[in-house]
C-alpha cells in the first residue's frame, strides 16, 4: 500500500482529551476517530490491527473446539426478564422501545440469547458438549467512558458459551477456554496472567481474569513472580484430553494471583518478598463458570442417558478485541510511538523512500515492495514528498515491526538499511540480499 494513496491522518500534537498512552498514540497514528463519548470510528490502520487480533482469537477458539455463530446486537427485553436480569442489570444497559412499543435493548452481553438458541435446538445429551462463540459489537452505557477504546461504551467482544450435561464436563469446558486464552494472548505478544476474580453481574462461582501488567493499568493486581516466566501451552495441546487440560490449569493456578477485589493480604504475605509482584494490570479476558444460573430459569434442559431431563451446566468466556488494541499499545511502546508485535501489526514493513521522484530510489522501492509481497509480507510504502525526518517519525509512531530505508547515498553503493522497530537495531545490507534475508526468516509473516 502506498502511503500517499492510503488514509492515515497523522496528528502532530497530542489531543487534549487523551489521558493514557494508548489513547494518545491511537489518535496521533490515525487509527481511530471519536464520534461521541466512548464511541469511535475505526480508521484503516486501526481496523487492520483489529482484524488481525480477531483472526488470532478465531483460530484459537476453533482450535479448542468452539463453533462460531453470529447473534444480533439488538435483543428482546423478554429474554432478560426470563433470566431475571432485566431490572437488575442497571443503567449500563441501553433500553429502547421500538415503533410497536416493544421493549428491546442494545446487548451488553449474550447469555440469555444464546441460551434461547440452545433450548430451541438441543434436546439430548448426545449433542453435548457444545461451545458457541461469536464476535459482535456491544454497548454498555458507562457513567464515565474514558481512556479511548480501553473503556468505551461501544466495543467489540468475543463471547463464547459452553453447554454441558454435568458439572465435571462443564469444568473441562472451562479448562479448554482457560488454556485457549493463554495461547491467544501469547500469540499477540502478551504475557497474560490468570487471576482469581469476582464474577460480577454475570454470576457464578468460578471466574478468572486474564491480566497483563502495565504501568497504566486500571487496577492493582498481585501475583507470584514465577508467572512472568511460565511457558505457554503448545499448539499441539489436545483439547479433548481432560486430564492434561486440568494439569495445565493446575500449573497456572498453583501460585498466588489475584485482582484487588479478591486479594488476600495474608496469603500474599506468605510469598517470599523477592517473589512478590504488586503492580498495575489491564484485564484482557474474563472467563466464568455459572452452572444453571441461566439454564434453570429459561428451561434449557436436555435428556440424560437415563432419559431424565436436566438443566445444562453453562459457562461464558469473553475477550475484547477492541480493548486489546489499546492494551497491546500500553504494554508495547516507547517515547517515539507504538511498537507492534509482529502478529498483530497493521503492516509488516514500513518501506521509506527518502527521495521520491528520483528514478533510482523509485525503481529500487518498487522492486523491494514486489519482493516483499511475494514473500507474503504486507508493506506500507511511504512514497510521500516529505522530509526524511518526518518519514522516520511517522514510521516510529505507527510502529511497524520492520523499516526498510532507501536513500540515494546508500543506494549508490547498492545498499539499503534494515531497522527492527522493537530494538532499534539497524543493519546495512546489499539490495540483492534483502530478499534472501526475508526468505531466511529475518522477517516472518504472521
Amino acid at each position: 500500500m502506498r502511503l500517499s494513496r492510503s488514509f492515515v491522518p497523522i496528528l502532530r500534537e497530542v489531543p487534549r482529551e487523551a489521558e493514557i498512552v494508548s489513547h494518545k498514540l491511537m489518535l496521533r497514528a490515525g487509527m481511530i476517530r471519536q464520534q461521541s463519548a466512548g464511541i469511535y470510528s475505526w480508521l484503516p490502520l486501526g481496523l487492520r490491527v483489529l482484524r488481525r487480533i480477531e483472526e488470532i482469537v478465531r483460530q484459537e477458539q476453533d482450535r479448542s473446539g468452539a463453533i462460531e455463530i453470529l447473534m444480533p446486537t439488538i435483543q428482546s427485553a423478554d429474554l432478560w426478564r426470563e433470566s431475571g436480569r432485566y431490572e437488575a442489570y442497571g443503567k449500563e444497559m441501553l433500553r429502547i422501545t421500538d415503533r410497536h412499543e416493544r421493549e428491546i435493548l442494545y446487548g451488553p452481553t449474550n447469555e440469555e440469547m444464546v441460551t434461547d438458541i440452545f433450548r430451541t435446538y438441543v434436546k439430548s445429551y448426545r449433542d453435548l458438549p457444545l461451545n458457541l462463540y461469536h464476535l459482535q459489537w456491544k454497548f454498555r452505557d458507562e457513567v464515565r467512558p474514558r481512556f479511548g477504546v480501553m473503556r468505551g461504551r461501544e466495543f467489540l467482544m468475543k463471547d463464547a458459551y459452553s453447554f454441558d450435561l454435568d458439572e465435571a464436563s462443564a469444568r473441562t469446558a472451562y479448562n479448554r477456554m482457560f488454556v485457549a486464552y493463554l495461547r491467544t494472548f501469547a500469540r499477540m505478544g502478551l504475557k497474560a496472567i490468570p487471576m482469581r476474580a469476582d464474577t460480577g453481574p454475570i454470576g457464578g462461582d468460578l471466574s478468572h481474569e486474564f491480566i497483563i501488567l502495565a504501568e497504566t493499568g486500571e487496577s492493582e493486581v498481585f501475583c507470584h513472580r514465577a508467572y512472568l516466566d511460565m511457558d505457554t501451552p503448545p499448539a499441539t495441546t489436545d483439547f479433548q484430553d481432560a486430564a492434561a487440560l486440568q494439569a495445565t490449569v493446575d500449573r497456572w493456578t498453583a501460585r498466588y494471583a489475584a485482582t484487588s477485589e479478591m486479594h488476600d493480604a495474608v496469603g500474599f504475605g506468605e510469598i517470599a518478598a523477592a517473589d512478590q509482584v504488586s503492580a498495575r494490570g489491564i484485564e484482557v479476558g474474563h472467563i466464568f463458570f455459572f452452572g444453571t444460573k441461566y439454564s434453570a430459569p429459561m428451561g434449557a434442559r436436555v435428556a440424560g442417558p437415563d432419559g431424565e431431563m436436566r438443566d445444562v451446566q453453562m459457562g461464558s468466556y469473553g475477550i475484547g478485541p477492541s480493548r486489546l488494541v489499546a492494551a497491546i499499545i500500553e504494554a508495547s511502546h516507547d517515547e517515539a510511538g507504538i511498537i507492534w508485535p509482529d502478529s498483530v501489526a497493521p503492516y509488516d514493513v514500513a518501506l521509506l523512500n527518502l527521495r521520491p521522484g528520483d528514478p533510482a530510489t523509485d525503481v529500487a522501492c518498487d522492486r523491494i515492495e514486489r519482493e516483499m509481497e511475494a514473500q507474503g509480507l504486507s508493506v506500507l510504502h511511504d512514497d510521500r514528498d516529505d522530509r526524511p525526518g518526518a518519514k522516520f517519525a511517522t514510521a516510529d509512531l505507527i510502529g511497524l515491526p520492520w523499516q526498510v530505508v532507501v536513500g540515494p547515498k546508500s543506494l549508490a553503493e547498492g545498499k539499503v538499511e534494515l531497522k527492527r522497530r522493537a530494538t532499534g537495531a539497524r543493519e546495512t545490507l546489499p539490495l540483492e540480499n534483502l530478499g534472501e534475508r526475508l526468505r531466511a526468516g529475518a522477517i516472518t509473516p504472521a
